[in-house]
């Protein structure tokens, strides 16, 4: 008999896959703090490459912008801000991301944040056939085509990783 999956309850991401009619697969994993997408990746059997983290960042102004990035990469904040047409790019700090995304950090999904957000995405992440992202919670991950991305959040490819 096969080994029944946990049920994980809605977050505000799935509701926005679901109601998108967007097909997605569950990953609940067990989280770890501080574990990022590195430790999600190694306990789910994935490659890292493909686990995409949700980076919660601002510009010079303070405005908040999503950045999607391959888990085993930094963004290069100078090279980001360069593409945007920013002065400057930082990430925020944790209260401040909560307060924009309604996610925990180790838990935002760029689908059905709180706020509306621009979004950048690695371009090489478009080019694999499948990605997991934040499903929303920490210790969830979901599996979709990465062009929901591109189709739901109006995400923008740059070019700005550099490897860890």
């Amino acid at each position: 008999m096969a080994k029944k999956q946990p049920h994980i309850s809605e977050t505000p991401a799935t509701q926005v896959l679901r109601q998108e009619r967007v097909e997605f697969t569950e990953h609940p994993y067990e989280y770890l703090e501080h574990g990022g997408a590195q430790h999600s990746a190694a306990v789910l059997g994935m490659d890292p490459f493909t686990v995409v983290k949700t980076l919660v960042m601002q510009d010079q102004d303070a405005k908040p912008l999503l950045v999607l990035m391959h888990g085993n990469r930094t963004v290069s904040t100078k090279n980001l801000a360069r593409q945007i047409g920013a002065k400057s790019v930082e990430p925020c700090k944790p209260e401040v991301a909560h307060r924009h995304s309604g996610y925990l950090v180790g838990g935002t999904s760029p689908f059905g944040t709180r706020r509306e957000m621009r979004v950048f995405i690695e371009s090489s992440i478009l080019e694999l056939p499948r990605i997991c992202i934040n499903g929303g919670r920490r210790g969830y991950l979901v599996g979709l085509d990465p062009q929901v991305c591109v189709r739901l959040l109006g995400a923008k490819p740059v070019q700005c990783a550099l490897a860890e």
